[in-house]
């Protein structure tokens, strides 16, 4: 029987806390949720592993420190109302929760998103509420959101629909692909648009739907 406790331990010793990530919150919550919960049943061996994990359908979940560079660099607060978006089968819901007053994760399979709903209920996080549609559409009827979070993979683009569901003043976190690098940016929202600042290096695939548009050259 793996001993997931003590590999989640170590995961926060060797992959979150020499990453920078040093706030309390963060910290008790990548301590307290079990991540091995929260991956397709054939990789609980490797949940702890530092990489991505594919969960199918183009979606990922992002390494320990990612995640977690994430999180801290939005500054969840208790009252704060989150929208994760890609969510997989939430982990990082779940991670936000202990964090912010609720939570809304967004799925757009329909399978997953029935799954993501089963583990969080069964590890007894009960204030997140799994939706499925479009990750490009975001989910306006429960927003304006203090916090967004495109957690599922990497973006060309974000779509002004998601900015729009965040109020002004809110932060948003994505991981940018850009010529072969991917660049970690977090933004907050001010006066309508949303001014972004470099945060650190990470890679995810990109997600579907994230694209930038192309123009046709004759």
């Amino acid at each position: 029987m793996a001993d997931f406790a003590a590999r989640r331990t170590m995961m926060v010793d060797t992959q979150v806390r020499p990453n920078d990530v040093t706030r309390y919150p963060v910290i008790e919550a990548m301590l307290a949720i079990p991540r091995e919960d929260f991956v397709p049943d054939s990789r609980r061996a490797i949940a702890y592993s530092g990489e991505n994990l594919p969960l199918g359908q183009g979606r990922v979940l992002l390494e320990p420190r990612t995640l977690a560079k994430f999180v801290d660099g939005l500054d969840i607060q208790r009252n704060d109302l989150v929208l994760d978006v890609g969510c997989g089968l939430g982990y990082a819901a779940a991670v936000i929760a202990r964090m912010a007053e609720a939570v809304v994760a967004l799925e757009e399979d329909e399978t997953m998103a029935a799954e993501a709903e089963q583990r969080l209920a069964t590890a007894g996080v009960d204030n997140v509420a799994v939706l499925q549609g479009s990750l490009v559409e975001g989910c306006a009827g429960q927003g304006p959101y203090d916090v967004i979070l495109i957690g599922g993979g990497a973006v060309e683009t974000v779509p002004d629909a998601l900015v729009e569901q965040l109020k002004d003043g809110g932060r948003i976190g994505a991981l940018f692909v850009e010529g072969g690098l991917g660049i970690a940016r977090i933004g907050r929202k001010l006066n309508g648009r949303v001014n972004w600042r470099y945060a650190f290096n990470a890679h995810a695939p990109l997600l579907p739907g994230f694209q930038r548009q192309r123009g046709f050259a004759l």
